[in-house]
Order: structure tokens, then C-alpha cells, then sequence
């Protein structure tokens, strides 16, 4: 979710009084919830940083762990460019030493790291990934290494702007094949018209733990505006083919960016979590029946969901989505499925 060029929605600020115009009391306050897909970053006019999360993290929900996610946030100035990006999980990691010191109540923000690691390196990624796990003191979990890019001009494509079918390319499939060497996990950003890409990744390296982001990101925008139904039949087709691969998991959120299938953040006031659970429903209902609840996590990907919703809000949507499940469904959704994922010591 979560860069500059990825979406729309990264050209937009979230507007603080807009979202404090709708607020509710959390619903199941005591379900546990780990939050597995944030950012931190300074940018103007944008800045969220970690008493932001705090704010967030503070509106009722029992969230007692969160995944930093990687956002070209904080990078070293100096130094070799491949290393630069160490930075970032320096950064994460002094705000997870803040948080388990307790002076911030029980949530353990960034217990765990996904950081960056330019896999174009080939081989030689596999030293950039030993200074970062150096860096991450035991909170380095893998990496996201940005491939969204799309044919139709009016796409914004990954900030790193990547070529077409980046992960077909061996060199940087050289600099994947580490991941494994260290039990590391790759979350990937991407497209719906991609996704089969994700599964030929994933049959390559099946010892590999792939975290799909945001659904898989469904355009609805540009050349994609008024197809809405063709798209989603595209995108149920394709993940119907990639929950084959035992080595997915999908992060289950990410639809509040303004990727052209919703326009909340045009409207005056914010929507409440029912109107969010409704719009967001068939998606989520979608994913979690391919992919089961062990494959299955929700997450904030804030704060560029933000411009949709509080956070507040938006884990009542989710908690009204899965209103009819299990005791145990609901915990791999909201906590069970990252911890074990991500190795999360909470």
C-alpha cells in the first residue's frame, strides 16, 4: 500500500477534522488484534509518526502488536545506495524499543519489521539482508520489494518504478532465493492483472512465505473506470488460482486507498463501520473463502486508509464482516494468522 507513486490515494492527505467528524465505541473491545500493515514517515504535510499510531491505536481496540511495513521512510543520507535503506528498519526498531518499554501501555508497536531490500542486486541482496537483520535486534521479518506496474499510462506504478514482469527476471530472482537462505518473508505489492505473476513466484520458491498486500490490489481507475465488474471477475479468477499455493497469505484490507472503487474520501462526512463492512464485504468474504482464515490477516494499512476512515472505524467494519465466524476464525483473522507469519513475539 504505500508509497508516493502506488495509488491515487498516496496524492492525498488525510484530513485529521475530516476524520474525527464520525467516531464509535469499538466493537468486541477485548478481541486481540495485531495489526500487521502500517507506516511511519515524516512528509509534508503528511507526517505520521509514532504518537500518531498511538492516537490511533488508542480508540477503543485491543491492538497489542503491529507490523512496520516498509515506505522509503527514514533511508540513511550516506553511505553505499544499497544500504541506505537500513535506515528505515533503524528507525522502526527505535520505535518498537519505545513501545516495549511500556511507557506506552501494552501495544508492542513494530514487534515486527518488513523492510527493503533492492533484489535487483541479485547475490549480492544476500549482505544487504544480514546488515538489516543486524539492524532489526530480532524484529526483522522479511521484506516488500515493490513490483505494481501496468500498461495504461493513467497507472501510477510502484515507487520504484519497476519494469514489466520484475519477478520473472532471474537476477532479481537471485536476490529472492536469499530470502529463503534466511527464513524471511516477501510481501508483495502489486496489481490485479499481476497476480498470476505472484504464483509463478510462488511454485519457483515454495519454501518462500509470500504475503500478498492489499487483496492484490484491484484497479478501478483510469483505464479501469466503468470495468468494475470485469475487473472483479479477473481478480476472483486469478486468486482462486493463487490460493492453490500453500505459501500465500493475504493481507486483507488496503481498499480504503483511492484505487477507484471507492470514493469515500470525496464525500463531507466519513462513512461509519456499517456502510464500510457493506462496501467492503464482498472483497474481504471473497478472499477469506479462497484462502481460509490461516492464510487470512486484516490490516489498517495506515495512514493511507485514512483517507477513507478512522481507525477506529475501520477495524469495526471488519469486526461486523466477520461477526458470524468462530471464536478461533476470528483470532487467526485478527492476530493468529500475523503472529505466526510474521513470528511475532507477544
Amino acid at each position: 500500500m504505500v508509497q508516493p507513486t502506488e495509488s491515487l490515494g498516496n496524492v492525498m492527505n488525510p484530513d485529521p477534522a475530516w476524520v474525527a467528524k464520525v467516531s464509535e465505541p469499538a466493537l468486541e473491545p477485548d478481541l486481540p488484534i495485531v495489526d500487521p500493515h502500517h507506516h511511519l514517515w515524516q512528509r509534508t504535510g503528511n507526517d505520521y509518526l509514532f504518537h500518531d499510531l498511538l492516537a490511533d491505536t488508542r480508540t477503543g481496540h485491543n491492538i497489542v502488536g503491529t507490523v512496520y511495513v516498509d515506505c522509503h521512510s527514514m533511508y540513511r543520507k550516506d553511505g553505499p545506495a544499497e544500504l541506505r535503506c537500513i535506515g528505515e528498519t533503524e528507525f522502526a526498531n527505535g520505535v518498537a524499543a519505545m513501545s516495549a518499554s511500556g511507557l506506552y501501555g501494552n501495544l508492542r508497536a513494530c514487534a515486527g519489521i518488513v523492510g527493503h531490500v533492492d533484489l535487483r542486486l541479485g547475490e549480492k541482496a544476500g549482505d544487504v539482508f544480514d546488515a538489516q537483520i543486524a539492524a532489526g535486534n530480532g524484529r526483522f521479518k522479511g521484506i516488500r520489494h515493490q513490483t505494481g506496474w501496468d500498461a495504461d499510462p493513467g497507472i501510477r506504478n510502484s515507487r520504484n518504478d519497476p519494469p514489466p514482469e520484475q519477478t520473472r527476471d532471474q537476477t532479481w530472482r537471485e536476490g529472492f532465493r536469499e530470502l529463503a537462505k534466511r527464513d524471511l518473508t516477501f510481501d508483495a505489492w502489486l496489481y490485479h492483472p499481476q497476480i498470476l505473476e505472484i504464483a509463478e513466484l510462488a511454485d519457483a520458491f515454495p519454501g518462500t512465505t509470500i504475503v500478498l498486500d492489499h487483496v492484490g490490489g484491484p484497479l478501478g481507475y483510469a483505464g479501469y473506470a466503468g470495468r468494475h465488474d470485469e475487473v472483479r471477475t479477473a481478480w476472483k479468477k486469478s486468486m482462486a488460482e493463487l490460493a492453490k499455493r500453500p505459501n500465500i497469505v493475504v493481507k486483507v484490507g488496503g481498499l480504503g486507498m483511492a484505487m477507484g472503487f471507492f470514493d469515500f474520501y470525496r464525500r463531507p462526512t466519513p462513512p461509519g463501520s456499517q456502510e464500510l463492512a457493506d462496501a467492503f464485504r464482498p472483497w474481504v468474504e471473497t478472499t477469506i473463502g479462497l484462502f481460509g482464515v490461516d492464510r487470512c490477516m486484516y490490516e489498517s494499512n495506515f495512514p493511507v486508509d485514512k483517507i477513507t476512515s478512522g481507525y477506529g472505524v475501520l477495524w469495526n467494519a471488519f469486526k461486523r464482516i466477520s461477526a458470524g465466524t468462530s471464536a478461533s476464525e476470528k483470532k487467526a483473522l485478527f492476530s493468529g494468522t500475523a503472529a505466526r507469519v510474521y513470528r511475532l513475539a507477544l
